[in-house]
């Protein structure tokens, strides 16, 4: 309607223009008439216009009341429903509350119930104690035996009445479960040894030195003694010159030590002039010689057993078994041995041979280092390849290969037991005659402090140790027992290279006369 009337008026003001350019009266007269009924329908409109102000006012009050109506109609109806949530909670949490405090009331009675249980517990044990001790009291009085007299004569009685039935249990084990794994043990052991067959060397503890002519050995000893003297000093060692031709012998019982002294007096030999100041010069360059020769042995070592290459520090500690003896035998040939034997055995089992080899090549590293470092040189041996990054199984196979350490993985069994091989092996090792006879004298007690042993020998250098048994004391089975009870007992007693073997020889001679 507003639209209509602007439309109405912009076509008069037009036609206001028009008839006014034209001069045509008749023309206003007649846009007066117009006027007039165009100012009637703006009174018209102006007052519709009004009223459909008003009526929108109306409707829009009316609107307003209404979303307000609804608005708080939702918002009364949330808050009924978050009280009714909250008033479920507090219920909840009301009843946890109860159960709680019902739980903590049952807590504190059963705490009650347990501490009065203990008392009387407690009570009980006491009395217990007390008729323990008035009944040992009576029983002592009685028997007129002390506690541990009695069960000592209990435990003698139980061992003299089940002591065949243990032996024969002991065998049916033995025989049923070690059987198979003994003869696959030999199997992998006779294998390795076959497989690795080396030549057997026992180092002594003199060396001899050839010289050109006898008149030498003036010179050696020097005006008044004074190059001998220098000599033994700088070298650590004993230079005995007596009336062998042409040879001195060099005394010492640390072989590197010996090793530098003969190639220094070699050395001076050759050169001919003998004199303190040259004795220095030559043990000083020979030093360092020796000191090469260390590093190359212990490069060779690990070439010849095909492990990859290790620390610095331990190929040269390595080298310097070379001039370790143990029993007489190379240290350094020793190791190598024992790690052919431990590899061997290792691809044998289908085990890591490169751990084996490893570890078995290291074991006695510990050999290497001075008295200065206290520890057993397996331990030492261990901390050292620690120190210089070495594996957590190859040290553990270092350090168990005297049963200082539990073995962690087959390999360091292996390790111990071609150790063992190696040193047990005919004249691998040698031993002083009073060790010697110290060793056999203690085999030989051992085995006769078992009850019902006859006689005991010793035999095969102490690597056997023959039993005769009181055949009408011991049957077969206790007889097997008893070997392996003295094997215990020498294991844990005695300290010997190799393996000890123990047989119990049990004879029943019956005889009679016909006459």
């Amino acid at each position: 309607m507003i639209i209509n009337i602007i439309i109405a008026v912009i076509v008069a003001i037009i036609g206001l223009f028009v008839g006014l350019f034209l001069g045509n009266s008749k023309f206003i007269g007649s846009l007066k008439n117009k006027k007039e009924l165009l100012e009637k329908d703006i009174e018209y409109a102006k007052k519709e216009a009004k009223e459909i102000k008003e009526k929108a006012n109306e409707e829009a009050k009316s609107l307003r009341k209404k979303e307000i109506v609804e608005a708080r109609e939702e918002i009364h109806k949330m808050r009924k429903e978050f009280d009714k949530e909250i008033k479920q909670q507090k219920d909840e949490a009301k009843a946890l509350e109860d159960r709680l405090i019902r739980r903590e009331e049952n807590l504190d009675r059963k705490e009650e119930n347990l501490d009065r249980t203990k008392e009387k517990i407690e009570k009980e044990k006491i009395e217990i104690e007390n008729m323990k001790k008035e009944a040992q009291n009576k029983l002592n009085e009685i028997a007129n035996l002390t506690e541990e007299e009695a069960r000592q004569i209990i435990m003698n009685e139980v061992k003299e009445k089940y002591e065949v039935d243990i032996a024969q249990k002991f065998k049916e084990i033995k025989e049923n479960y070690e059987e198979d794994a003994k003869k696959y043990s030999k199997w992998v052991i006779t294998t390795a040894i076959q497989r690795y067959a080396s030549d057997v060397t026992s180092e002594i503890t003199t060396s001899t030195v050839v010289l050109p002519a006898d008149d030498m050995k003036g010179r050696i000893i020097g005006r008044e003694g004074r190059n001998i003297r220098t000599f033994e000093k700088l070298t650590g060692t004993d230079l005995i010159i007596d009336d062998t031709p042409e040879i001195v012998v060099l005394s010492c019982f640390n072989p590197l030590r010996r090793e530098i002294a003969k190639r220094t007096l070699e050395q001076l030999v050759a050169d001919g002039r003998i004199h303190p100041a040259r004795i220095e010069e030559m043990y000083d360059k020979t030093k360092t010689e020796v000191e090469e020769y260390i590093k190359d042995a212990g490069k060779e070592a690990i070439m010849r057993v095909g492990i990859k290459q290790p620390h610095p520090e331990i190929v040269k500690l390595l080298g310097r078994l070379k001039f370790r003896t143990s029993y007489g035998q190379d240290v350094l040939e020793h190791s190598i041995e024992v790690a052919q034997f431990a590899g061997l055995m290792a691809s044998e089992l289908g085990l890591n041979v490169e751990l084996a080899k490893r570890a078995a090549l290291f074991h006695d590293l510990g050999k290497a280092i001075d008295h200065e470092v206290e520890g057993s040189h397996a331990l030492v041996g261990g901390q050292i390849a620690k120190r210089y990054n070495e594996r957590l199984e190859v040290i553990n196979g270092m350090q168990y290969h005297h049963n200082e350490v539990d073995p962690m993985t087959p390999e360091a069994v292996l390790v111990g037991a071609a150790d063992a091989l190696s040193a047990a092996r005919p004249g691998a090792r040698r031993e002083t005659l009073e060790n010697y006879v110290r060793r056999i004298e203690q085999l030989e007690d051992i085995a006769k402090s078992f009850r019902y042993v006859d006689k005991a020998y010793a035999i095969q250098a102490g690597r056997e140790l023959r039993i005769i048994v009181q055949p009408d004391k011991i049957d077969d089975a206790i007889a097997e027992k008893l070997s392996q009870d003295i094997s215990i007992q020498i294991e844990e007693k005695m300290q010997y290279p190799g393996v000890i073997k123990v047989t119990v020889i049990r004879e029943k001679r019956s005889v009679s006369y016909a006459s």
